[in-house]
């Protein structure tokens, strides 16, 4: 490497890439993920809002009792170690998974035993809209890795 004109500052240059990637990727999933949620949002039926505010997006694992469950940045570690996760649910919120794919009709406990439930029709919300979504948010962190690269490739970074 030291037998070329500009070892010195291509090194400097790759020395950067990591971090700039790093940060680019972050950005970009943050972006997507809050774009991913707010439509998850607008698309739920909303009774008293308990399950349109139970969707929401963190780094790393959901909380625990979220039921519909989406990571950008692959499985295990994701990019760079990094791995957002979408969820539907919560403890207020435990019927995500009813309203998304609907119920049979069955017998009823409980409260109404012996009594027959019709069921109720699929309402969903969370999958169609992440695999509405699921391209344009992966197109974004290849636009912001690649805009980070070429911009350190120029010494902007």
């Amino acid at each position: 490497m030291s037998g070329f004109k500009n070892a010195k500052r291509f090194k400097g240059k790759i020395s950067k890439l990591p971090k700039a990637v790093a940060d680019a990727a972050r950005s970009a999933m943050e972006e997507g993920a809050q774009e991913i949620v707010e439509a998850m949002k607008r698309l739920v039926p909303v009774d008293q809002g308990d399950l349109r505010d139970s969707i929401n997006w963190c780094w790393g694992e959901p909380p625990k009792g979220s039921s519909g469950i989406l990571s950008i940045g692959g499985k295990g570690g994701g990019i760079n170690g990094n791995k957002i996760t979408i969820f539907a649910g919560d403890d207020k919120a435990f019927y995500a998974r009813f309203i998304e794919f609907g119920t049979h009709p069955h017998a009823q406990g409980g409260q109404f035993p012996g009594t027959q439930s019709p069921g109720t029709r699929a309402q969903p919300f969370f999958y169609p809209t992440w695999r509405a979504y699921k391209r344009r948010a992966k197109s974004r962190i290849s636009r912001k890795v690649n805009a980070a690269i070429k911009q350190i490739a120029k010494g902007q970074g």
